[in-house]
């Protein structure tokens, strides 16, 4: 335990904290000048509906292919499952690159779509659905893996649908995993810079995420003004993650 919360203290702790001290410094005036600038209120909206939609989006298509890849067969399969661990070892930015390339208005994919896709909130929903796949697919997998196909043909034997089978026995029982994978996934997006900063374009009120709110004014020496941001994501942050965990745990006790 002494080792446990040590470590926490020296890693995650002490630095969190800082941010809450380097803002308790501001005034509360200040605070909420700070707060209340339009440019700020449109990145961090920016940055919680992006991240909730992309996070929405991996846990449905993230469930599909854990699912795909854990119970089905096919060419290329193993190549597949390497691939979705890719997001982990690219370097943020290189991912920012390339998705920018292409789906720029003149890029191989952003040339196919009638509508503006990078620079745009689209194309950040892109960069961080990107970057949060594998949290889901991950969380997912080994819980598919582990469950009992013999409660999955006594619901057939009883005249069960595939569908009704699923909603009915199997879908109870990753809903957990999967709304772990969710949370990772949100946190992660969140958070997130480096593959989203080439695609957004930046554009204030507009697609300026926090993240960079937060890099700008650090490149102008407002080290308050920085803290202050950051310390508002600290807490919807921890407010959003602390809804979800209640949530999963309701769901883990009672059931759907």
């Amino acid at each position: 335990m002494g080792i446990t919360l040590s470590y926490l203290s020296l890693i995650v702790i002490i630095p969190l904290s800082m941010i809450f001290v380097k803002t308790a410094a501001l005034g509360p005036g200040e605070l909420w000048e700070i707060i209340k600038d339009p440019r700020v209120l449109a990145s961090l909206r920016l940055t919680v509906l992006t991240s909730l939609a992309a996070a929405v989006f991996n846990a449905i298509f993230g469930l599909l292919l854990a699912w795909v890849l854990t119970r089905y067969s096919f060419p290329g399969k193993k190549m597949i499952d390497g691939l979705i661990d890719l997001p982990f070892a690219l370097p943020t930015a290189v991912a920012g690159i390339a998705l920018t390339e292409l789906y720029a208005p003149n890029g191989w994919i952003g040339q196919l779509f009638h509508t503006k896709v990078a620079f745009t909130p689209i194309g950040i929903i892109i960069a961080l659905i990107f970057i949060g796949i594998p949290f889901v697919v991950r969380t997912v997998q080994p819980v598919i893996k582990s469950l009992d196909k013999e409660m999955e043909e006594a619901s057939a034997t009883l005249g069960a649908s595939r569908g009704r089978t699923f909603i009915s026995v199997i879908f109870p029982q990753l809903l957990p995993s999967l709304i772990t994978g969710f949370s990772l996934a949100f946190a992660r997006s969140l958070g997130e810079y480096g593959s989203v900063v080439f695609i957004a374009g930046n554009i204030p009120l507009k697609t300026e995420i926090a993240p960079l709110i937060i890099m700008s004014k650090l490149e102008q020496y407002d080290y308050n003004g920085a803290a202050a941001v950051a310390c508002i994501m600290l807490v919807i942050s921890f407010i959003l993650l602390l809804l979800i965990n209640l949530w999963q745990w309701k769901v883990s006790r009672n059931g759907l």
